[in-house]
């Protein structure tokens, strides 16, 4: 008898695959095979009809929700009924979590087994941990099932509900999220403080000292702490809303302010004072390991450690566990189970010795509602085996050693160190007396640190940088002055949040779930509510006018504690505690459910005060947000003037006198800034809808267009000077010859920025280079850098493991791929390039497949259509009937045409203007060519001219009209039809 069992990847199925018996058949299901539906074309059409189809949820029916088997995964459907056919049990393998339990009842709901079904659970992937699973089955568990689907319904009720209002009210595409919304509003209520923000300059000193006759060994700093018995403010001092002396502060007289004049009188006469050890203090400290991995710690120390976005972590360990090397990457428990500490203590003992073992912990989770049944993150197995050990490489390998070290880490013993602080006088001739600080650290037992210097080189030389120690001191020793330094210091804005601070901050706050923190803070950026400036996350103009939004008319649904009560119920519902459908009909139906709010908010929104930013700061400028973006508005020559400002400004970082600039250049008439010495024509520096550019001299009596040249990115108006203008104006510039053809080579700059071209091969300059500084021969190396991404792969993966086929990994016009044969996958944002392996390749390219896409035409097809198959038997029989039907075919092809253009016809025709309403919602590539050969703002030009002003070729830019084109017509129709199109 055949047995099915079923997961969610073809990574983690290979795996599994390996410890069960040859008549256990291994599928994957690619995830969810059935959800709500995303579209209407999707809602079957028996229910098309009613009211709450859009939804996707039967509010009417206790909230039942319609699910649909989506296209794509019809063909994988269809592969499990085919395996189920041949088996006589079906094993639900998917994960442990709420999540993996819903993709489990939705597998048997759709695939309806006539055979015995049970489910085994497992939080690694290893041999043990897959027998003791298939010998411990149980049902799938109801409770968990409908905690994830109420999860799941919220979230529909909540965009469904609020997201048009986002739409009509600020701009089109925006959403609304029940997690979502909470995390924009904890990203802009901290850039609300760093722009209320007010720095305090403050003064302090630090001497560089030395024990006599000690020798460089004895030399240590020490920081002033008291001037005649005062305290010398600091940062934490000041108030960060005045940029003064807090408050309480200065009513007393214990604190004093140094100036820049007392901080340099000061520093001077001390370095002619004697100095003096006034006492010494000391204490020992023991610091205990932290807890194992759960998601969010993973999360937050990768972020730190390795520079990795919450998803990124996420994806790498997700590789880890389902080629198991890890346990499951997604838990909030901390807890051991007594076979792992058993493993690691073991581990320690071989290592280290017996004395680096400390008693046996059992952490507990600090997160509300942990699920201690389930394990921290660990290295799979009992063996304990290091990322070397492994042969892990790249990524792979860096968040493995995170995960090896904190589980070794917290079964060791505590590292005691020693804290050494002496006091230090000074007494300069005519001022007050001076108190320094100066403190020193040595580690006495390392303890847990000896396992994070585990593969250092040195492992002794490395547990030897974590001291910190002051030369031997006892009190009233004298000590030598070789200087004293003042220094000026400014105080800093709170830190905006980065993925480490804002997964902390949301599960101490018990918003959303460990699973959902990396897809969470990827949906802010995508939706265009934050962007990364580095490691931080800056939130838009964008997320203040959808926050003001919400906090206005939907103030609960942004509170931190209303949000975490949610979850607390959604953990009853888990738990079998609560019933969701009567939770479900308040929360939407209820006195003050989703709907009421919606009716109340209809009326009561002021479209342009919740788009408004304001900053007293700004004064009298604000900055509004449109449908095509933010704009400043403000005074400017006695009107009320405005002008687009570019969507990566930060909020908390612009100044007045920023805003007051972009008002004015965009505002100002043409600037004579240079005369061309050949023709004599004057060079203007003019604003268009593209920003600011150059233009040679005015139209010709012919109507003849000047030549034109966009600033560079890099580049401000009040930057152009004249000698720099005619060397723009004179762009495209020949560098030289190509060695391998004679060609020319050129620079020059297009919509995209500063390129390199070659015949028909254009090469962008990379950011941080101007263009005017690239020599011939780094244009010829941009130039190979294309050719090569163009044409050879990026990395050969390897042979797949399935049909034995090449993957290769190749760089497209559109991101990264991987290609077997004929199919091609895109590579998803959230992998990263140094990480994929051939197994995840495999899997891409086998659900792109299934999906019955990514195969690439071959170049005979459309002529293999039209080649004369053999004669069979019986054709000539056929041939009266053959002529008739072809007769009858071309009558209804022309029938068929006419109908077409008599439709054609009754279309309503669009005009240029019309359709550049809707240039907002084409891809940005096919946007930028549209706006040009539509004339949006300016005059219209041909394909072959937009090609040359944005650096693309020309059958690029004759694609992108095209697709464009259809894309706006078939917008400006859809509205027509509705009766809202202009």
């Amino acid at each position: 008898m055949k047995r099915l069992v079923i997961v969610e990847s073809p990574t983690k199925a290979r795996t599994i695959k390996r410890f069960l018996p040859a008549d256990y058949q291994v599928e994957a299901s690619m995830g969810h095979v059935r959800d709500l539906p995303s579209s209407a074309a999707e809602i079957p059409d028996k229910y098309k009809g009613s009211e709450w189809a859009r939804l996707g949820v039967n509010v009417d029916a206790g909230f039942e929700p319609l699910y649909v088997v989506s296209p794509k995964k019809k063909a994988v459907v269809k592969n499990l009924q085919s395996a189920l056919a041949q088996a006589g049990e079906v094993y639900i393998a998917t994960d442990e979590d709420r999540e993996g339990e819903s993709i489990g009842w939705h597998l048997v709901e759709v695939l309806n087994p006539r055979v015995p079904v049970k489910r085994m659970v497992f939080h690694e992937i290893t041999e043990r941990a897959i027998l003791e699973a298939l010998s411990n089955t149980r049902d799938i568990d109801a409770h968990l099932v409908e905690a994830q689907e109420t999860r799941r319904v919220l979230d529909r009720l909540v965009g469904y509900a609020i997201s048009p209002l986002l739409w009509r009210k600020i701009a089109p595409k925006l959403s609304a999220g029940r997690v979502q919304s909470v995390a924009v509003r904890l990203l802009v209520m901290r850039e609300r403080e760093r722009m209320s923000f007010v720095p305090a300059a403050y003064w302090d000193l630090s001497a560089r000292l030395a024990k006599g006759g000690a020798g460089t060994s004895g030399r240590f700093e020490a920081a002033l702490t008291h001037v005649g018995g005062r305290r010398v403010a600091g940062g934490r001092d000041y108030d960060a809303a005045t940029g003064r002396l807090k408050a309480e502060l200065r009513r007393g007289d214990d604190v004093i302010e140094l100036a820049e004049a007392d901080a340099r009188r000061l520093a001077a006469a001390a370095e002619r004072a004697a100095w003096k050890v006034l006492g010494l203090e000391e204490r020992e400290q023991t610091r205990a390991p932290a807890a194992p991995f759960t998601t969010s710690t993973l999360q937050q120390e990768a972020s730190r450690k390795l520079g990795l976005a919450a998803r990124d972590t996420m994806r790498v360990a997700q590789s880890l566990y389902e080629n198991g090397y890890i346990t499951y990457m997604r838990t909030d428990s901390t807890n051991l189970s007594e076979e792992a500490l058993a493993a690691t203590r073991a581990a320690i003992e071989a290592r280290y010795g017996p004395d680096y073992l400390g008693g046996a912990r059992k952490h507990k989770g600090a997160a509300r509602n942990a699920q201690e049944a389930h394990e921290a993150i660990r290295p799979a197995g009992t063996e304990m085996r290091t990322a070397d050990e492994h042969a892990l490489k790249g990524l792979e390998a860096a968040v493995y050693d995170l995960v090896w070290k904190r589980t070794v880490a917290s079964q060791m013993a505590d590292a005691r160190l020693k804290f050494v602080t002496a006091r230090i006088g000074a007494t300069p001739d005519g001022e007050p007396e001076l108190s320094f600080r100066a403190s020193g650290r040595t580690v006495l037992f390392p303890g847990f640190f000896r396992a994070y210097v585990e593969g250092s080189d040195d492992p002794d030389a490395a547990l030897d940088d974590r001291d910190q120690p002051l030369p031997p001191l006892t009190q009233g020793d004298s000590l030598d002055c070789a200087g004293v330094t003042a220094a000026g210091h400014e105080t800093k804005p709170p830190a905006r949040y980065t993925d480490a601070s804002l997964v902390k901050l949301l599960e101490t706050e018990g918003i959303g779930r460990p699973s959902t923190y990396a897809s969470i803070i990827d949906t802010i950026q995508a939706r265009g509510y934050a962007r990364k400036q580095g490691q931080q996350l800056v939130p838009t103009f964008t997320a203040f006018a959808t926050n003001n939004l919400l906090e206005r008319q939907f103030r609960q649904l942004v509170d931190t504690e209303f949000t975490a009560r949610m979850e607390r119920v959604l953990d009853d519902i888990a738990a079998g505690e609560r019933a969701s459908d009567t939770y479900l009909k308040d929360f939407y139906l209820g006195d003050n459910g989703i709907v009421r709010l919606v009716d109340d908010a209809l009326g009561a929104i002021d479209a342009r005060q919740i788009s408004t930013v304001e900053n007293a700061a700004w004064a009298p400028y604000v900055v509004r947000v449109g449908r095509y973006g933010p704009y400043v508005e403000g005074p400017l020559d006695g009107e009320v003037k405005t002008t687009s400002l570019p969507a990566d400004l930060a909020p908390g970082d612009i100044t007045k006198a920023e805003l007051e600039r972009y008002l004015v250049e965009a505002n100002m008439g043409d600037v004579v800034v240079a005369t061309e010495p050949a023709s004599g024509q004057p060079v203007l520096l003019k604003r268009g809808p593209f920003g600011p550019y150059l233009q040679l001299g005015d139209a010709g009596p012919g109507g003849e267009k000047p030549k034109r040249v966009s600033l560079p990115p890099n580049v401000a108006p009040h930057d152009v000077g004249a000698e720099l203008a005619l060397e723009l104006i004179a762009l495209p510039a020949r560098l030289g010859e190509h060695p391998d053809d004679g060609k020319v080579v050129e620079v020059g700059i297009g919509r995209y920025g500063p390129y390199v071209k070659h015949g028909g091969v254009y090469a962008s300059i990379p950011k941080g280079e101007f263009l005017l500084d690239v020599t011939l021969a780094r244009a010829l190396e941009l130039l190979a850098q294309k050719k090569r991404r163009g044409n050879a792969p990026l990395k050969e993966l390897g042979p797949d493991p399935r049909t034995g086929e090449p993957i290769e990994l190749y760089e497209g016009r559109f991101g990264p791929y991987v290609k077997r044969g004929s199919v091609n996958a895109s590579l998803p944002r959230t992998l990263p390039l140094d990480v994929v392996t051939v197994e995840q390749a495999s899997d891409l390219l086998d659900a792109r497949e299934a999906a019955g896409g990514g195969k690439r035409q071959a170049k005979g097809r459309a002529a293999a259509r039209g080649k004369t198959r053999p004669a069979t038997k019986g054709a000539t029989k056929g041939t009266a009937r053959g002529k008739k039907g072809k007769a009858a075919s071309k009558a209804g092809s022309a029938r068929a045409r006419g109908a077409k253009a008599r439709a054609a016809d009754a279309k309503p025709k669009a005009t240029p203007e019309q359709l550049a309403a809707y240039l907002d919602e084409l891809a940005p590539d096919d946007a930028a060519v549209l706006r040009l050969t539509l004339g949006a703002g300016a005059p219209a030009l041909n394909v072959a001219e937009a090609a040359e002003r944005l650096g693309i070729d020309e059958a690029d830019a004759l694609a992108r009209n095209k697709r464009g084109l259809f894309k706006l017509r078939m917008s400006f129709g859809r509205d027509r039809t509705r009766g809202s199109g202009g």
